[in-house]
């Protein structure tokens, strides 16, 4: 297997970021995470073309107020390795790879956060591992099954953020892809959503819509007012009227399709009081 690493130089002096990089080697790929502060863990999983660094306005107030702060990063993104090969990734792969590094990391009481393709990986993870968490944030993403209109393409940071970002918060989310063999799993990822009922992905996804239907632990659904890819509130409304636990769907205001990126503080707000729960 052909692999591309981007050279560390890439990731110097990220904007407001500072987190000490950790990696695990699963099957031959040296993995990359984030595992800042202590007490009960907050994993965050990012998706379609990010990183750990997206989730660096929700880790700060959450590490401050006691909180473990947990992100992965999937194959092909930031700084864990990149299989150069397009037809390497796979929904399962990225699900068994983010797998087998949280496996290592003692989780328990975690609460798991999900946007974009980060929902159909973490929410796999959340119910195939119930015994180690608590409650679920989804924010902006959604679970496919076959049925996605088959002009469902992949968004871009600076496209799909409400507020501008600038140049340095550019460069760093640029900063994984320094050559085009750098891109594949980026490039790959889009076309892994199920389009049609038969596809790879769509068995494993009603497990996870199925195993939803019955959790009964808290969720807090937050989806923002202006995302083009999940608009509020229909995309938000089926996880909500799925899930047993979920309270009303909470909207983030003056986001998009990355509120992370645009209101980061104001999720690790709600995800403080999700855990006071």
């Amino acid at each position: 297997m052909d692999l591309f690493r981007t050279p560390d130089e890439r990731f110097a002096d990220l904007p407001d970021y500072g987190f000490e990089p950790r990696y695990a080697d699963v099957d031959g790929l040296r993995m990359h995470y984030v595992d800042e502060g202590e007490g009960d863990p907050v994993v965050c999983f990012h998706g379609e073309p990010t990183w750990a660094f997206l989730y660096r306005k929700v880790a700060r107030p959450l590490i401050d107020a006691g909180h473990r702060f947990v992100a992965v990063d999937m194959p092909g993104f930031g700084r864990s390795d990149k299989p150069t090969d397009r037809d390497w990734y796979s929904y399962d792969r990225h699900t068994e790879h983010v797998t087998q590094v949280l496996d290592g990391l003692d989780l328990r009481d975690a609460t798991v956060v999900v946007q974009d393709w980060g929902g159909p990986v973490g929410l796999r993870w959340a119910v195939e591992h119930a015994d180690r968490v608590a409650r679920l944030a989804i924010l902006n993403t959604g679970l496919f099954t076959g049925r996605v209109s088959k002009g469902f393409v992949g968004m871009i940071v600076e496209g799909a953020t409400a507020t501008d970002i600038d140049a340095r918060v550019k460069a760093a989310y640029e900063a994984p892809f320094p050559t085009p063999e750098s891109k594949a799993g980026a490039a790959q990822f889009p076309v892994l959503v199920p389009i049609d009922e038969g596809d790879p992905g769509v068995e494993e996804m009603r497990a996870v819509t199925d195993a939803l239907s019955r959790w009964e632990k808290p969720a807090l659904v937050a989806f923002s007012d202006s995302d083009p890819v999940f608009p509020y509130p229909k995309s938000g409304q089926a996880f909500v009227d799925l899930i047993p636990g979920a309270g009303e769907q909470v909207k983030i205001e003056g986001a998009a399709h990355f509120l992370q990126e645009d209101r980061g503080e104001d999720i690790a707000g709600h995800l403080l009081e999700l855990m006071k729960s």
